[in-house]
Parts: structure tokens; sequence; C-alpha cells
């Protein structure tokens, strides 16, 4: 699998909430697991592992089952939130990419059956996939429902880049993020929540946030550049709390 057709699945995909649950033939779970084994992490100080389970080892408050679940197990440190965004999202759009659905699924969690931590990693989130019985693809663009370019975003000339991130998902479709500075130096900022949406969202959104530098990456990936990310902290438009920085290599 390409970066290329990683990227060309963000203008397709979405997320499906009805399954056959038909267990996938084992060589295409062979797949899946094998690309999982190449993601690409935001924070390479990060632990993290992946954990695949079945429709009985999942409880999910959402009426919505799968035959196959990929967990997403971390250390519990700095930015490791959003390094779990940036992991599973790869393995959203490979499955989109090659005609499986999925969904992330923010309000499931293993049984009690399922250990709590796997070598002392702690679950974090998960993703549910296989096939489905109604299309899993948007037949063009027109059919996302997202906030402007100028609700995201005052970086000049950004429009090209930061299409694919628009177009990126999060919770609830909250799209958390906004993007400042300029094309070289891109910040990165999360909508600061009230005390109702902060116990709701607080976690979440961060994950969102790793969903969406990963469409980053992948869009400077597609423009021939590189993407640095830089955690230190600094100021942010007024209502937002700053992430990260992307400074790009051309």
């Amino acid at each position: 699998m390409t970066n290329n057709q990683l990227y060309e699945a963000i203008f397709k995909r979405k997320s499906i909430r009805k399954y056959d649950l038909k267990p996938l033939p084992a060589e295409t779970l062979s797949a899946v697991k094998q690309f999982a084994n190449t993601a690409k992490p935001l924070d390479n100080s990060i632990k993290f592992e992946f954990l695949y389970l079945a429709t009985q080892d999942v409880k999910n408050i959402l009426p919505i089952k799968a035959p196959h679940y990929i967990c997403l197990y971390s250390e519990k440190k700095e930015n490791y939130l959003m390094n779990a965004g940036f992991l599973l999202q790869q393995l959203d759009l490979f499955l989109s990419a090659n005609n499986l659905a999925s969904c992330w699924l923010g309000m499931a969690k293993p049984t009690k059956q399922v250990p709590e931590q796997q070598n002392g990693l702690e679950f974090v989130i998960m993703l549910a996939f296989g096939n489905s019985n109604e299309p899993i693809h948007r037949l063009d663009t027109t059919e996302f429902i997202r906030k402007s370019m100028s609700d995201i975003s005052n970086i000049a000339g950004g429009e090209e880049l930061l299409e694919p991130v628009r177009l990126a998902p999060s919770a609830s479709n909250s799209q958390p993020w906004f993007f400042s500075g300029n094309i070289n130096e891109i910040e990165i900022s999360r909508e600061k929540l009230n005390l109702i949406k902060a116990p709701l969202y607080g976690k979440m959104n961060q994950i969102d946030i790793g969903i969406a530098l990963f469409h980053l990456w992948l869009s400077l990936d597609h423009q021939g550049k590189t993407a640095n990310f830089a955690f230190q902290k600094a100021a942010a438009p007024s209502g937002y709390e700053f992430m990260v920085k992307v400074k790009v290599k051309n």
C-alpha cells in the first residue's frame, strides 16, 4: 500500500456503522495486520501495540457491531492520545483503500474477559472493521459535512494543502482543530471545551488532532514535502489550545 493510495482514500472514505458479521478471510486479516506492523507513529518515544478482537470481545454503548476490531494500547505519557489518532487513522485509510468498511468507536471497550493492559500498556481506542452491505465510499467530496476552510485555518495559500485535512473524521464530527502560522510552519491548535463538553470530548478531541495530523502528513508527502513535528508549547488563537507545530521541508 503506497502513501498515494492512502491519500486518495481520504476523498472517499466514510464511517460505516452497519456490518456483515461474517468474519473476513484469514488472508485479508493477515494483510491488515501486516500493514499495521508498518504504521508510523507521531512520537517514536511512545510505546504502543495493536490487539485484534472479535464481536464477542467488545462492549459498546452504541448499537454498532462488527466482525473485527483493532484496539490500540499505549503507555500513557504526553502526546499519547494524538499518537493514537495518528496511528489508527493509517489503518482507517488502509481499510477504505482496500474496500473494507471501518468506524472509529469512542464509546466501545474490550469486555472484562480481555485484559485491561497488554504488556503494561493501557487500552486507548478502537476501530471497527469488516464488510458491509451498504456503500462504503462517498461518490465525491460534496457528500462530506465539514466546516469551511476559513473556519479552521487562517494560513494564506494553504487551501490545497489543508483540504485533505479538512475532510478528516472526528468525534461527533466536532472538527476541533485550527491551523495558523504559515505554509512552512503550521501551528495546530485544539478548541477549548467548556465544563459540559470537556468530560465528553476532552480525550477524543486529542485523538482527533492526531487523525488530522496524519492527513496533513499525507498531504505534505503528496506534494513532495516532509513534516517535522515539534511539541514545545506556544501561543494559540483565542479560544484554542496549542497542540503541535509542523515544520515543513521541501
